[in-house]
């Protein structure tokens, strides 16, 4: 079987499961097979695959259309230029959260040393992005997981970009210190719309999806703790579900603890980030 007819083969098999994107999910399959980038993928479509690579296929393609999802089989996952790995225990890097990455930097590039934090850090996207990007940061990644700080810990191996892990329930490992900026990506699906989520994200870890009844849970804690860990004009921004972002600034501003309460959009257009800064340093 050559390239292209396996290609062939994977997007009918992906498209009779119904898989979302069955042609770009065979083209990453192959690409993962064959050591090959996606482009360089088709430009060797009439290379034979070896019978190993063919089994392998056979198993992965199993496994996909019964919507496991993809990033797990392949363990990998990019984000904002890097490589991460990614399986059941941590959720999966999503593309708009770059937004949230791209606004923490804007606000420290003039920092010399600045301090920061990643709250429920998951596979440490956002804080070995932010590292990486900006290695005079020191950056602090909490999470509530023993398991996911271990992948966590091997992303940050693995990109070069050392970060404390800590590992509790949001800010309580770090006790009192502040931070002049501090991120988070928060469970914010509502438990009851944990249910009917689609077939990949339900092999997500729960407890990285559920914000509870409304949702907004964690945004709860964060509006109300954030500012004692902030230092004084230190920015907070997190990350919203759709249809959120009224509610959580709503949040920040109804505290008393922030000034400067805006959201943002995403590269989709759709409100994401909500953003807001300290007001004066906590005593």
């Amino acid at each position: 079987m050559t390239i292209h007819e396996a290609l062939q083969h994977a997007r009918t098999l992906l498209e009779q499961a119904t898989v979302p994107d069955p042609e770009q999910d065979a083209l990453l399959m192959l690409s993962y097979l064959t050591g090959y980038s996606p482009m360089e993928t088709r430009l060797h479509a009439g290379q034979a695959l070896t019978d190993q690579q063919e089994q392998r296929l056979t198993s992965l393609l199993l496994s996909r259309t019964q919507r496991q999802p993809l990033q797990y089989l392949l363990q990998e996952q990019w984000f904002y230029g890097l490589r991460f790995y990614v399986d059941h225990r941590v959720l999966i890097p999503r593309q708009e959260t770059e937004a949230l990455c791209e606004l923490g930097l804007q606000h420290i590039a003039r920092l010399s040393a600045p301090a920061v934090l990643d709250l429920c850090t998951g596979s440490g996207a956002i804080a070995v992005t932010v590292k990486h990007e900006c290695p005079q940061a020191e950056v602090c990644a909490t999470d509530l997981s023993k398991d996911a700080l271990e992948v966590a810990k091997r992303n940050s191996e693995s990109n070069h970009a050392p970060i404390r892990l800590m590992q509790g329930d949001l800010f309580q490992p770090v006790g009192a210190e502040r931070f002049d900026l501090i991120l988070t990506n928060p469970p914010y699906i509502e438990s009851t719309a944990c249910r009917t989520l689609q077939p990949e994200v339900k092999n997500e870890p729960l407890l990285a999806l559920d914000g509870g009844e409304d949702g907004l849970d964690f945004y709860r804690r964060i509006a109300r703790e954030a500012h004692l860990h902030l230092t004084c004009g230190g920015l907070i921004a997190a990350e919203v579900g759709d249809g959120q972002a009224q509610a959580v600034a709503q949040l920040l501003t109804n505290s008393g603890f922030y000034d400067k309460v805006e959201i943002r959009l995403d590269l989709y257009g759709v409100q994401r980030i909500v953003s807001a800064h300290a007001t004066a340093t906590p005593t």
